[in-house]
């Protein structure tokens, strides 16, 4: 393999572990910061921050005369090394992250800093070495006779179809089969195997002295024109901007899991590395980058909106366009793959052309600006989308401004570049007009063609966190998350949803401080504010959902006005691990376990966290509900290795764990039907009586233990539960046994069995 093949097979490799970082990064602080849409932007931005500072930084080790590969290969290497101590640094961030928090736990701006402080702690160092990476091998593939641009190019699609498939790799193949911690020791390993072959290849390689050969002579940075960076940053803006609207609004018609995230995520990076290659050709052939810069940066825009609104016309006309792939691959690549093309002509423009005459350092140098302006245009457009446009203007118009974002680039440059690039871009800019405007609502579409069209939308409210709407018919009111069925107002949801919140407080006796998370319709927190003795903390990810709550008052108690409830906007997990605050009871609302992220809230590590929350006579109620077996078994299997006293109830739906085992009594429970109150409430879920209570018992821990078997359990390192693909399919799984979970209550009551 030649020089120059062997660099661009080091920069796919090294762009395979740079994405597996980042995802496993980004996962694992969500679990030190929690998944609030305020934590992940503050780790987001602290990660392209670090990158912004190295791709800056390489100008400095550039005109250090280091030859660039050997530089490279240095990088690499320490990336690898971080990758190894990646554990312990989570660790340390998260030591460091209690502290700060300890200090200010209820001033939002000081958390964003300790979260900030922290991130960067851990982050700084490796993607600053990351940022690196593109203006050295810019400059070592420099030394050539063809056109810089284009290999400049060629590296940047080659490192992004890397990045491509590790974000595969790592969403479908490696968390799963070998869990977190050893994807970052293979991440790792690739690093400092493609450090050791960048060395060995850049031996005897000379400094990166000026190296003059026929052609044109690079004109100097100071004369870049200031239009060009700008439309650097805006890119960079717009399409962070854009991955962040794109995954809310493909969400209406996609299901949350791990597998949806992973599977846009790769469409986005696979348009943008076919777009590098497109670049390249086009500056291969000398062909005019200003005018085909203004012409691509109009096509992204126009195309942003167009596919957006071809998905949402085939959905509407009932095409069998809503499966996963189908729907990303017509609303994402298009305009991926025209996002693709636009920043390597620029970086084109940046540093000549297809110059023969260069310095290979100024090369590097220009690259590495260039870089950090579009970076640094990515870290304020993932703020803004999250943060204020989606707030502000609500999914579809924010995708359509920030698609203009893209046409009004176009429009500056090809200002520059002359009549025919003004008339193109033009026609463009004429033609996105009507299709913004014609663009259906995209969350009307998608609750359409799912649950049909006979109710009526009564209220929306797209947060920075989630987008919330209530709908409703003559017959019921239901409560839609980002396009998802989560609550409604009929009596067999409502029942089950107060049997969460009253079940526990029952068995308990006689609770005084209690914990739900989540809060979805309200039914299970309104169940538990019925006990006026009772102080309720309510922990919900969404002030949206917080928002819709009145709107179902007449089922929910209409907890917000209940003095004795409490409501904090937080992620739950989060909150568990670093509030000092001890409960009676905690239970939660329902959480699929294949929704992403649901891992992190079935897993071994967090039922530990909720035991250390519990008072010595505290109980917990986890839902687990009537799934396929296996994943019913590592559930169970996972909450019986923290609880190993556990009981299970209400025809299998609830697990019940506690610090000792668990004994109930007639005399309690008829003490908490005296008040009258609380009498009506347990009445309207049919706990009229002793004998009642006793008929939702299903089985004790042995009989959970006999059904489910030996086996696994669930692990923040490797939640599979998460990755339903990675699961046999639930016809191929075999039978629970139910009759053996028929358990004999009188074991756990006082007194014998009354």
């Amino acid at each position: 393999m030649s020089n120059r093949r062997a660099v661009f097979a080091l920069f796919f490799f090294s762009g395979i572990a740079g994405l597996v970082y980042q995802v496993l990064w980004l996962r694992r602080l969500s679990l030190v910061f929690g998944v609030t849409v305020y934590a992940a932007s503050t780790v987001l931005a602290a990660f392209m921050a670090g990158l912004a500072i190295g791709s800056l930084l390489a100008g400095y080790v550039l005109r250090r005369h280091i030859p660039p590969l050997l530089a490279f290969g240095a990088a690499e290497i320490l990336i690898g090394v971080t990758g190894f101590a990646s554990p312990y640094l989570l660790s340390a961030a998260s030591a460091l992250y209690a502290a700060l928090q300890a200090a200010a736990p209820e001033s939002l701006g000081l958390l964003t800093v300790a979260r900030l402080a922290s991130s960067l702690a851990i982050l700084v160092v490796p993607t600053a070495l990351m940022g690196m990476t593109l203006p050295l091998l810019s400059a070592a593939v420099s030394a050539t006779h063809t056109s810089i641009a284009s290999r400049i190019s060629l590296l940047y699609a080659v490192n992004t179809a890397g990045a491509m498939v590790g974000t595969v790799l790592t969403g479908f193949l490696l968390i799963p089969a070998i869990g977190v911690q050893r994807a970052f020791m293979t991440a790792a390993a690739v690093n400092v195997a493609v450090g050791a072959l960048a060395l060995w290849a850049g031996r005897g390689h000379g400094p990166t002295a000026p190296i003059e050969t026929a052609g044109t002579t690079l004109p100097a940075l100071s004369r870049l024109p200031l239009l060009l960076a700008a439309v650097v940053a805006i890119s960079g803006f717009a399409s962070l901007g854009l991955e962040i609207l794109w995954f809310r609004l493909m969400l209406q018609f996609v299901v949350a899991t791990t597998e949806a995230f992973t599977a846009m995520l790769a469409t986005v990076l696979f348009g943008i590395a076919v777009g590098g290659f497109l670049a390249a050709r086009i500056l291969r052939t000398g062909a005019r980058a200003t005018l085909w810069l203004a012409v691509v940066q109009a096509v992204t825009g126009l195309a942003t909106v167009a596919s957006m609104s071809f998905l949402l016309w085939t959905i509407a006309a009932g095409w069998k366009t809503t499966g996963l792939w189908t729907a990303v691959l017509i609303a994402i690549l298009p305009a991926a793959i025209a996002m693709g093309v636009g920043f390597p002509l620029a970086l084109g423009l940046a540093t000549g052309g297809s110059a023969g005459g260069h310095d290979r350092a100024e090369i590097g140098r220009r690259v590495g600006v260039m870089y950090a302006l579009n970076v640094a245009g990515a870290i304020a457009g993932s703020l803004a989308a999250g943060f204020l446009l989606l707030p502000w203007l609500g999914a579809q118009q924010a995708l359509i401004a920030v698609a203009g974002l893209y046409v009004g680039s176009g429009l500056l440059v090809a200002a520059r570049a002359g009549r025919p690039a003004m008339l193109a871009v033009g026609l463009i800019a004429i033609a996105f007009v009507p299709v913004a405007r014609g663009t259906a609502d995209p969350f009307t579409v998608a609750i359409d063609r799912r649950y049909g069209n006979s109710q009526q939308e009564i209220w929306r409210d797209e947060g920075a966190q989630t987008a919330v709407s209530v709908r409703a018919s003559r017959f019921q009111r239901v409560l839609y998350l980002d396009g998802l069925h989560q609550a409604n107002d009929q009596p067999p949801m409502v029942e089950l949803h107060r049997a969460i919140g009253h079940l526990p407080m029952v068995l308990h006796g006689a609770p005084r401080d209690v914990l739900v998370v989540g809060m979805g319709g309200g039914a299970t927190p309104g169940a538990v504010s019925q006990y006026p003795e009772a102080e309720v903390l309510v922990v919900e990810l969404s002030a949206s959902v917080r928002r819709a709550a009145p709107f179902f008052a007449h089922v929910n108690y209409d907890l917000l006005e209940r003095p004795n409830v409490t409501v904090r906007i937080d992620d739950g997990r989060n909150f568990l691990s670093l509030t000092n605050r001890r409960f009676d009871v905690i239970t939660a609302d329902i959480i699929q376990p294949g929704h992403a992220g649901a891992g992190h809230v079935y897993s071994r590590e967090y039922f530990e966290l909720v035991r250390r929350a519990l008072k010595d006579d505290g109980l917990v109620l986890q839902w687990i509900g009537h799934r396929p077996s296996i994943e019913y078994g590592l559930i169970m299997r996972t909450f019986l290795a923290v609880f190993p006293d556990a009981t299970l109830w209400y025809d299998g739906n609830f697990m019940i764990g506690s610090r000792l085992p668990l004994t109930i009594a007639p005399d309690r429970f008829a003490r908490l039907r005296a008040t009258p109150v609380t009498r009506a409430a347990l009445d309207a879920v049919g706990l009229t009586s002793f004998a009642a209570l006793r008929s939702w018992y299903t089985g004790g821990a042995a009989e959970m233990r006999a059904v489910i078997g030996p086996g696994p359990v669930l692990t923040d390192d490797r939640p599979l539960v998460e990755y339903q693909h990675w699961l046999p399919p639930a016809n191929e799984q075999p039978p629970l046994d139910w009759p053996s979970l028929k358990g004999d209550v009188t074991r756990i009551i006082d007194g014998g069995g009354q």
